[in-house]
């Protein structure tokens, strides 16, 4: 028996199912109500300096249903991925297929959340964001800091979801717009950015965060609140990025699956997974292998 014959399903395959969404436990209205963390061009209550394995799962349709597909640490996967095409759209809890052969989503079915594009001038006929916002610094190891910006009650689940290792809530403001010509003026300089690209965090996964830095950024600012971040991947070394749905899930950092699988560990970008149909045959295709593989 090899190691992936002994991946026990989590859901039995036998009509087409497609994978048309993701979550983690910290960012469970993610998609909804932050729409730039579900595509990240980037659980309600704030998780301040929360540690320790988050779970997550995917959202399958089937024939119009909607079902969730838990992935929490622990959990085998034995999935292989069959054709991809547009999600489609869920609407009032079913789902709506897509033909279109355009992945993760069609023109028509592509949400572009216009919130995350605002740098104080508003791109909506009518401003609405007139809830109290937090501005906040991110760390992502080894060295790349972020500015932000999101509503104050939703701070810790915020920084949750992007896999943050360490944050501060620096400035709050009355509404989003004074905020976004904050964050905008701030990320035009040369130390910060405003959006950090998957691949960017993958970089970073098995690193530490570059404390020097760190400190040197938060001593231009007066932290109103500090968060340090610990997701319990218990990582040695950088996972291998791949596009799969087997393995044993170790947790999740944001929205990338960490999953071991024949002695090495790889890394999964649940977008990634999006509009794919899932069947029960696991490939043995040649996967690469980490340097954890071969022992030390």
């Amino acid at each position: 028996m090899t190691a992936d014959d002994a991946y026990i399903p989590t859901l039995l395959v036998s009509r087409v199912v497609q994978v048309v969404g993701y979550e983690t436990d910290a960012a469970s209205d993610s998609a909804a109500s932050e729409g730039d963390a579900a595509s990240d061009v980037d659980g309600d209550a704030p998780i301040d300096g929360a540690t320790g394995p988050i779970g997550g799962g995917l959202y399958v349709a089937s024939g119009g249903s909607v079902d969730f597909v838990d992935a929490s640490p622990g959990t085998e996967l034995a999935f292989g991925l069959g054709e991809r095409r547009c999600a489609g759209t869920v609407h009032e809890g079913s789902h709506v297929a897509c033909d279109a052969a355009d992945a993760p989503y069609c023109d028509d079915h592509s949400h572009v959340w216009v919130c995350a594009r605002c740098t104080g001038t508003c791109l909506k006929d009518e401003m609405d964001c007139h809830e109290t916002h937090a501005m906040y610094l991110a760390a992502f190891a080894p060295d790349v800091l972020k500015v932000g910006v999101t509503r104050e009650w939703r701070l810790g689940t915020r920084l949750r979801e992007q896999g943050a290792d360490r944050a501060a809530h620096i400035r709050t403001f009355p509404n989003g717009r004074i905020a976004r010509e904050v964050e905008a003026e701030l990320a035009a300089g040369d130390d910060l950015v405003d959006r950090v690209r998957v691949p960017t965090k993958l970089d970073g996964f098995g690193r530490a965060v570059d404390e020097a830095a760190w400190a040197a950024l938060l001593d231009r600012f007066d932290p109103i609140e500090r968060f340090d971040f610990d997701y319990g991947l218990d990582l040695d070394d950088r996972p291998v990025a791949e596009t799969m749905a087997a393995g044993t899930v170790r947790g999740w950092k944001g929205r990338v699956l960490v999953l071991d699988r024949g002695g090495s560990t790889y890394a999964v970008d649940a977008r990634d997974l999006v509009g794919y149909e899932l069947t029960d045959a696991v490939p043995e295709r040649e996967l690469q292998s980490s340097l954890g593989a071969f022992g030390r």
